[in-house]
């Protein structure tokens, strides 16, 4: 059959509530902490939700090259369900995972970017206290909390704050959820696979049915139309 003319030949879809133009380098220079730049980082290159990154562990991060897991060679992020933590965060998938040898395996495995790891170091070096006991990665900076766990609606706040101080307007987490999702897709070529496995989708159809759309006033999509209309091109 002959290739219908109207298949755009990029996914090139905007999502509405995507975080805005250059968010992630102008809210770099907007927060505060260490720990912040790490959150707006993780966020833009990894995808994640705000309570997948505040629920994580340090025994989750495999941030080195053939890590003890086993499971992927590059430095990567075992995001996984824990009900019980202390600030309630947890990752909406409950995928199942297993502690071995005092390794992480399974739940959902994140790729983590050379900024990824920068910040994390830098977190780590100038920030994390050394007395934490609880293991979790994200911890309040100041007042009587002090070192405990950090929330998710405490780090909605930060977000919120920056983005004012930057002159972005209301910057949500979620919305670099969204330009993480249509950039992978848009770099893939459209593979629904690989945008579904980056950004830890339950399924290719999800990505699918919220991302894989051709934006209307893509020029191939106007040339299609006129094509099929019969119109000079």
């Amino acid at each position: 059959m002959p290739k219908n003319p109207l298949t755009p030949k990029q996914v090139r879809r905007r999502h509405p509530k995507m975080a805005p133009e250059g968010a992630k380098q102008i809210l770099m220079e907007a927060v505060n902490f260490a720990r912040d730049r790490l959150v707006v980082t993780w966020l833009a290159d990894g995808g994640f939700r705000i309570g997948e990154l505040c629920g994580l562990h340090q025994a989750d991060l495999h941030l080195r090259e053939k890590a003890a897991c086993g499971q992927c060679r590059s430095p990567h992020v075992h995001v996984v369900h824990r009900p019980a933590n202390p600030n309630r965060a947890a990752a909406k998938t409950k995928a199942e995972w297993s502690i071995e040898d005092g390794v992480v395996r399974d739940g959902l495995i994140r790729r983590a970017s050379p900024a990824m790891i920068h910040t994390y170091f830098e977190y780590m070096t100038c920030e994390y206290p050394r007395d934490a006991g609880h293991g979790m990665l994200l911890v309040q900076q100041h007042g009587p909390r002090q070192g405990q766990p950090w929330s998710t609606d405490a780090a909605r706040g930060m977000l919120r704050r920056a983005g004012d101080r930057a002159e972005l307007g209301r910057v949500k987490p979620h919305g670099f959820r969204h330009s993480f999702a249509t950039a992978v897709l848009d770099a893939s070529g459209g593979d629904l696979v690989v945008t579904r496995e980056a950004g830890g989708w339950a399924s290719a159809s999800t990505v699918d049915e919220i991302y894989a759309h051709a934006d209307v006033h893509d020029p191939d999509f106007a040339r299609a139309l006129q094509k099929v209309w019969g119109e000079e091109l």
